[in-house]
C-alpha cells in the first residue's frame, strides 16, 4: 500500500488537534491507559497492532525503571520499519524491526508516562 503525501498531510494534520485531553481508553491487556489522539492514530492509520505491540513490550526488564518513554515508529521505502525505544534523551533502551507494515506515515513517535500512551502534542 503505497500512501500519497495528500493523505499523510491529512493524518498528521489531525494527530495535531488532538491536546490535552482528560479522556482516557483502557487497553485490553490493562498495562497502559491511551489517550484519544492515539486512539485517532490507531483507527485511522488501521495501527491498533502498534498500541498491541506496545503493550507487549512495555513490561520488558530494559524498560522497567524508565518512567519516561519515547517510542518512535521508523517506516522503511521497502515496508519494513524499525520500532526504537529511548529515554527521552536519545538513550535507546529497546530495539525492535518490523518486517512488513502498511503503516501510512515514514514516522510516528508516541510517549508512554505514568502508564498512559499519548501523543506528544498532548504530552
Amino acid at each position: 500500500m503505497t500512501t500519497d503525501a495528500t493523505e499523510k498531510d491529512r493524518i498528521t494534520n489531525e494527530l495535531a488537534m488532538h491536546i490535552g485531553s482528560l479522556e482516557r481508553i483502557r487497553h485490553c491487556t490493562r498495562r497502559f491507559v491511551y489517550t484519544p489522539g492515539v486512539e485517532h492514530l490507531a483507527s485511522t492509520a488501521r495501527a491498533y497492532w502498534l498500541i498491541d505491540l506496545i503493550a507487549s513490550l512495555c513490561r520488558n526488564p530494559n524498560l522497567a525503571d524508565e518512567e519516561f518513554q519515547v517510542w518512535k515508529l521508523s517506516v522503511h521505502e521497502n515496508h519494513s520499519a524499525t520500532l526504537v525505544v529511548t529515554d527521552g534523551n536519545d538513550r535507546e533502551l529497546l530495539r525492535r524491526e518490523i518486517h512488513c507494515t502498511d503503516f501510512p506515515l515514514d514516522e510516528i513517535s508516541l510517549y508512554l508516562t505514568d502508564d498512559t500512551l499519548l501523543l506528544p502534542p498532548e504530552y
